[in-house]
């Protein structure tokens, strides 16, 4: 069994970019593109159990701010296990990590995504 730890560095760029592209979008009240950022984060760092949770951690702040109840309920188990489901490599690759979608259901990985694995030279799964 492998066990996953730091998200690469050519990985990393793109993860933090996400967050960073997150935070501005939400300074800026433009919400849904915010959002849209954290899942782009959360695919990206899923397999890695810190940027995992740091990721879920940012979930459930944007609940808490924006009063999203579901999400807040959503968000606090998916804080507890998701890293360590990523440690021990058990991850639903292309999950997106909000409480809209099954915590254990795998999704396609959109391509513009898939290039950014490529790029960086990280397997997906």
């Amino acid at each position: 069994m492998k066990f996953y730890t730091s998200i690469p560095k050519g990985l990393k760029p793109y993860y933090t970019s996400e967050l960073e592209k997150y935070r501005i979008e939400y300074s800026h009240g433009n919400l849904r593109n915010a959002w849209n950022h954290l899942e782009r984060a959360h695919i990206i760092g899923q397999k890695y159990p810190y940027a995992h949770t740091y990721v879920h951690w940012k979930m459930l702040q944007f609940g808490c701010k924006t009063k999203n109840r579901k999400e807040i309920i959503g968000q606090i188990p998916r804080l507890i296990f998701g890293g360590v489901k990523s440690f021990v490599g058990k991850i639903p690759v292309g999950n997106s990590g909000g409480a809209n979608v099954p915590p254990l259901k795998p999704f396609p990985i959109k391509k513009e995504l898939q290039d950014i694995f490529t790029k960086a030279g990280v397997s997906i799964s």
